[in-house]
């Protein structure tokens, strides 16, 4: 069974949500195990009221939390047992295999630098996102793709982007099961001299390596789907998060005002009823629950700050399946492909 330390405290919903998340989950996987981290008697009564299986959900005691409104350094300090910093220490002792949080980004950042190891080979760690597509992916045909780093590292050298694409290949067919993920760098145009010169030199060691690298792409081909992963710095990639995240709330907010107006509007929206469900589906971060904070010896599952019980669920079941399709190690296997393909193109 795997066991996966849950901070149920950190995120905009509170307890409830984390919990009424586990719980759903404990009475549907058997093979996943959580320990929630929060204070023990509220999480009791939200217990009471709920079905759940008690020997797939334990509690963990915690008092503290880091809020979003907290500064995540400074709280981290003050409160040497919150919630996130003790699901941490959980996996750092090895009684879990995996840590979920809805919490603070920066905290999980900073929580998983100062009690996780970083993987050798991988210089920085890179905080990723899935967002929908125009097409399928792979056998299980996911709508969702990956890009990384959204924030975890602004401003990166080749050495680092040639991480991310390892990270992120990895992720991708353990998560998606797609046996070869295709890998783009984000830049300003396809050709392989476009972009920084940072771009320029990861192009070099991604193309002909180990990777199915499918060289660079264009902003207008995020949400066309044109690859898997697409790799990026922080800066850059939290800029298109954003952006992509605007987006879907503007539409949305359009079609819900359209509907309050005049009966040919609501005929309309009727007529297109179809396709904003399925928008809606694919742009509805509970549908996927998290993703991943990678380049750490553990696993770490971000999920988004406004997790309903159902996206925590979902975060769950993915850092379970990254455990369970060992993430890890298929990391440090694409570390030592392309390292060896690099000495051998030298020796060469």
């Amino acid at each position: 069974m795997i066991t996966v330390a849950l901070d149920a405290m950190g995120g905009d919903r509170g307890l409830v949500a984390a919990v009424e998340g586990a719980a759903q989950l404990s009475r549907e996987d058997a093979d996943v195990h959580v320990i929630a981290v929060g204070d023990v008697p509220r999480m009791s009564e939200v217990l009471e009221g709920a079905r759940y299986d008690p020997t797939r959900l334990t509690l963990f005691h915690s008092d503290s939390c880091v809020t979003m409104d907290d500064k995540p350094r400074e709280a981290l300090e003050s409160k040497p047992d919150c919630s996130i910093l003790e699901a941490a220490r959980l996996v750092e002792r090895g009684e879990a295999q995996a840590l979920v949080t809805a919490g603070h980004t920066g905290a999980a950042i900073l929580v998983s630098a100062e009690r996780f190891r970083m993987m050798p080979g991988i210089r920085r760690a890179a905080l990723a996102s899935v967002y929908p597509t125009e097409s399928r992916h792979g056998p299980k045909r996911d709508p969702f793709a990956l890009i990384l780093d959204v924030g975890a590292t602004l401003a990166v050298g080749a050495e680092e982007l040639v991480g991310f694409a390892l990270m992120g290949s990895a992720y991708s067919a353990v998560i998606s099961e797609i046996p070869a993920p295709r890998v783009a760098l984000l830049s300003n145009g396809t050709e392989a001299r476009k972009g920084t010169p940072a771009i320029v030199e990861a192009h070099t060691r991604l193309k002909g390596g180990p990777l199915n690298f499918v060289g660079n792409v264009e902003g207008l081909d995020i949400p066309k789907g044109t690859a898997d992963v697409i790799v990026c710095d922080g800066f850059l990639g939290n800029v298109v998060l954003k952006m992509l995240e605007g987006i879907s709330d503007v539409f949305m907010d359009i079609t819900r005002d359209a509907s309050s107006r005049s009966l040919q509007w609501r005929i309309a929206l009727s007529m297109l009823g179809g396709g904003l469900r399925e928008l809606r589906r694919l742009t509805d971060f509970n549908h996927y629950g998290g993703a991943p904070l990678l380049g750490f010896e553990e696993v770490v599952i971000k999920a988004h700050g406004r997790s309903s019980p159902r996206a925590i669920r979902n975060a769950l079941k993915v850092a379970a399946k990254a455990v369970q399709g060992d993430l890890i190690g298929r990391i440090r296997d694409g570390v030592t492909a392309l390292r060896l393909d690099e000495d051998q193109g030298a020796s060469g």
